[in-house]
């Protein structure tokens, strides 16, 4: 599995590469333009007007729902807007899921995790009218809710445990903020607090280490040490390049990386607007806060101290000299060094401000570092706020407490459509807009543009809570259909994305889910939650490819493995190949949205993986020990577990002479290969 895992991710690097070239190349040419100059153009080059017309900029409107022929079919506004849609079309909405079959999709939606049979028993044979409305309450107040809607917005901001590039460092820690997003998706924390926390909290209070940890959101990214210094200026300005980046896509939904080197060539983001948002940033600095007794942090501090200058000394040396035999000598007495680190106390990995070492933000000409134009101070994008509203002081105070009022004031007309059109993506598979993190011209139209201003509206109403709209949704006649459509050939026709939504859309399962579903119908999860990111065994060979292999250090105790998938370290150099194969994401930059593949690696993986196989046992046992050991039992169990029904007849014969044939681990095997166990609907 080794050889294809690496496979897939060379194939997979190969094409992401030529498509970074191939773009690139055309960026630059736009750029130059004719004249083979870059552009130098620092005033607005958009006609304003014209640019505030499009969908995206336009204030966000509170539309009443329209009127529609069948009202049979209505539960909440939401059902009027789609039904609309579908009538106009001339399809017929889905008739609705099975009671079974929506536990199954509404629990995993909600948890990630499959439903039990008792559960799924329970909820068929309640009749009472409000005992779907009692599930989706049970659901939003688990602890596995956050767990699981937290992955989502991990996603988006890039999380990450370590720093990338060769070096791959691990910031020590990281796992609080995971946890810190766990906590405030349970919570219901308003989603302006949310954003205001990973912003600015350690403005805000930076005695709280509830905010100090919030603001770890600035140091999710990639750095490239450079030997060990991140503040040189290269290293300083790839820094806030990726932090400006992940801010426009994560909260605005827009492609702002674009006009680092000239001005947006498809939205209205001119070259200094991009560096107005950046000069937000110019004051923020990394800022370990060792936690713990007094003592031991003065001691790691000294000898941290230490060991630094020790480093820093021979560092110095390396660079000063071309002969080959000192430089070999030179990186033994580094690597040693190195190795006398101690382990760090517990540690929140965060930010302040600094502002003696403020970065001097300028238009950076083609948007190299060390060709500066003029100065940028702090401002929002032009295109988002009124003419008159002038730049801030460089070093007026607060700085990203004031981006953070921008960002979530309610005349801002994009930061409420983009969060809600998230949630909806991750409830229907695909967003009403299709590309979450691009809502420019050159991104997706919204499929109801009405709905998503309803929407945002209905979120700033409800002061920005997730929760009341999680309800509307899943109370919806839309989100209760089935997947399968009414008239398939007309549906297929019409409408093959079925972006009118006229039936639920049937999704395969993620990376997590699949994996954390296996634990679970096994009865091996773990449901411990919170804490130290756990390293699970992976192959030798993967470890080997390390720069430093001493930083997979395998969690000691095996019953930690077991536990959910999010708990697991998020690794940039090394990732799971299960995982990997099923898709997660590379964490070096916002997902907004993962693609769902199918390839061999998958089967592979199902079939002759150590993870699969591994749990396959666990599960044979938990049949054998549920079922007495006789074979029509241990059928009708499997498939309760693993799928939430009973077999069909000639799933029943088949398992019949397959367990003559084979042991039970090979058909609890097969279980989790099923589409029933991959798929809901």
């Amino acid at each position: 599995m080794i050889g294809q895992s690496a496979t897939a991710t060379g194939v997979r690097s190969l094409r992401k590469v030529s498509a970074v070239l191939v773009a690139f190349a055309v960026h630059a040419i736009v750029a130059l333009g004719a004249t083979g100059k870059a552009s130098s153009n620092t005033a607005f080059p958009y006609d304003i007007k014209k640019a505030r017309a499009f969908w995206a900029f336009r204030p966000i409107a509170n539309p009443a729902p329209p009127a529609v022929k069948d009202s049979n079919r209505i539960k909440n506004p939401i059902d009027q807007f789609v039904l609309a849609r579908v009538e106009a079309a001339g399809l017929l909405p889905a008739g609705p899921a099975s009671r079974a079959e929506l536990i199954r999709r509404v629990s995993f939606d909600l948890t990630g995790l499959p439903p039990t049979p008792e559960d799924i028993k329970g909820f068929v044979d309640d009749d009472s009218t409000d005992a779907y409305p009692r599930l989706i309450e049970k659901l939003l107040g688990s602890v596995h809710f956050g767990e699981r809607w937290a992955q989502h917005w991990l996603d988006t901001v890039r999380y990450a445990e370590t720093e990338g590039f060769e070096y791959d460092r691990h910031l020590p820690d990281a796992w609080r903020f995971r946890d810190y997003v766990i906590d405030s998706i349970n919570a219901d924390k308003p989603f302006d607090q949310f954003i205001t926390e990973q912003i600015a909290g350690d403005e805000i209070d930076p005695k709280d280490p509830a905010l100090q940890t919030a603001v770890i959101f600035h140091r999710l990214g990639p750095v490239r040490r450079n030997a060990g210094n991140p503040d040189i200026a290269l290293s300083r300005n790839e820094v806030l390049t990726e932090r400006t980046d992940v801010i426009g896509a994560t909260f605005l939904g827009l492609t702002v990386g674009c006009a680092r080197c000239h001005d947006h060539r498809l939205d209205p983001i001119s070259q200094k607007d991009y560096y107005r948002l950046q000069a937000y940033l110019a004051a923020t600095h990394e800022n370990d806060i060792l936690l713990g007794p007094t003592g031991a942090k003065k001691a790691f501090e000294e000898k941290t101290r230490t060991i630094k200058a020790q480093l820093k000394k021979l560092r110095d040396q390396l660079g000063k000299t071309d002969d080959e035999q000192t430089q070999t000598r030179l990186k033994k007495k580094i690597a040693a060094i190195e190795k006398t680190q101690p382990p760090s106390p517990p540690t929140i990995p965060s930010i302040h401000n600094d502002f003696k070492t403020r970065t001097a933000i300028h238009v950076l000409k083609r948007g190299e570092w060390n060709l500066k134009g003029e100065p940028a101070g702090p401002r929002p994008l032009s295109i988002l706020v009124d003419e008159a509203v002038p730049e801030l002081p460089a070093d007026c105070p607060n700085p990203r407490t004031q981006l953070a009022r921008w960002l979530t004031d309610k005349k801002n007309p994009v930061t409420a459509r983009v969060i809600v059109n998230r949630l909806w993506q991750h409830h229907f598979g695909t967003g009403l807009v299709k590309t979450p993190n691009d809502f420019g011209s050159h991104g997706d139209r919204p499929s109801h543009p009405e709905l998503l201003d309803w929407l945002a509206t209905q979120l700033i109403k409800n002061g920005w809570r997730m929760k009341p709209l999680h309800r509307l949704i899943l109370l919806s006649n839309t989100y209760q259909q089935a997947a399968r459509p009414s008239s398939s050939e007309a549906a297929t026709e019409l409408d093959p994305d079925n972006r009118l939504l006229s039936r639920f859309n049937r999704r395969r399962l993620s990376a997590e889910e699949i994996r954390d579903a296996m634990l679970h119908v096994s009865g091996r999860l773990s449901v411990r939650a919170g804490g130290k990111s756990v390293i699970v065994p992976v192959d030798a060979e993967l470890i080997g490819l390390l720069y430093k292999p001493e930083q997979w250090q395998v969690t000691s105790d095996p019953t930690e493995h077991d536990r959910r998938s999010i708990y697991l370290i998020a690794k940039r150099n090394l990732r799971l190949p299960f995982m990997e194969a099923f898709d997660q994401p590379a964490l070096t930059t916002s997902c907004g949205r993962r693609e769902t593949s199918t390839h061999a690696p998958q089967a592979l993986e199902m079939l002759n993986g150590t993870l699969a196989n591994a749990l396959a046992e666990s599960f044979a046992k938990r049949l054998q020990n549920e079922s007495s050991n006789e074979p029509d039992r241990i059928i009708e169990r499997g498939f309760q577990l693993a799928t939430g029904r009973v077999p069909t007849a000639n799933e029943r014969e088949y398992a019949r002479g397959f367990l003559r044939d084979q042991p039970l681990r090979e058909f609890a095997l097969a279980l989790f290969n099923l589409n029933a166990f991959l798929y809901v609907e």
